[in-house]
């Protein structure tokens, strides 16, 4: 027998359900993205007070005060690169494309710390592996199998993520593995937990195969990118 919410699902397009796993997914990225924003911003203030005591010194090292204004310059440019990557991330890029490695890191990256405090340590297994991918089905599908995992798997745990070249595709295993050691202290998501069904929609969307083999393990197949001309 049918269920009620089955029902309304299979009603619902799919490009809406896709949205509506999108938007989730960003919810839950949010503050990651915020960590990494303010990350190259707050170095900023401090050394402008530093350069300031300097400046108002009798004979000012202007040797170190231009030291410190190349500092601020460096801090500002990479918040300005970071402020224009999380615009990516909402308005995805079209033709953009990642290597499996690039790409992996950039995911682990955005979401290590975060799910570290929640008691989750990440172990990137990818090597070097020829071809690209477009960077946004990497970026949402990976995260949000992430989250996912860890949404539905009590702290401590690790996840490994492992890559292989296939001739259609790029493979991404995660595993997930119960670990001995702290809990995590964060709080519970500050949004609702990302599950398998919006792991599916935005799978969907990006002509993505997933497999799961059980509640600890996912692949994830991703087509190439189109070679460039």
């Amino acid at each position: 027998m049918i269920s009620p919410a089955h029902d309304v699902q299979a009603a619902v397009p799919a490009t809406r359900l896709a949205e509506a796993a999108r938007y989730a997914l960003l919810r839950r990225l949010a503050p990651s993205m915020r960590h990494h924003l303010v990350v190259n911003l707050q170095p900023i203030g401090m050394i402008y007070e530093v350069m300031e005591r300097r400046l108002r010194t009798a004979e000012p090292n202007l040797d170190d005060v231009h030291e410190s204004a190349q500092k601020i310059n460096g801090f500002a440019r990479a918040a300005l690169a970071s402020c224009l990557n999380v615009v990516s991330w909402l308005a995805p890029e079209e033709g953009s494309v990642s290597t499996a490695a690039d790409g992996v890191r950039e995911c682990m990256g955005l979401l290590a710390t975060s799910l570290t405090f929640r008691g989750y340590a990440l172990r990137n297994e990818v090597g070097s592996v020829p071809g690209e991918v477009r960077r946004a089905s990497m970026r949402n599908v990976l995260t949000a199998s992430l989250i996912h995992l860890t949404d539905e798997s009590p702290p401590p745990a690790e996840i490994a993520l492992t890559a292989q070249a296939r001739e259609s595709s790029l493979e991404l295993g995660l595993t997930l593995r119960p670990t001995d050691g702290e809990k995590g202290f964060a709080t519970e998501p500050g949004y609702r937990p990302i599950a398998w069904a919006d792991v599916e929609a935005l799978a969907a969307a990006e002509s993505v195969e997933l497999v799961r083999e059980g509640r600890q393990r996912v692949r994830i197949l991703i087509p190439w990118a189109p070679a460039k001309a």
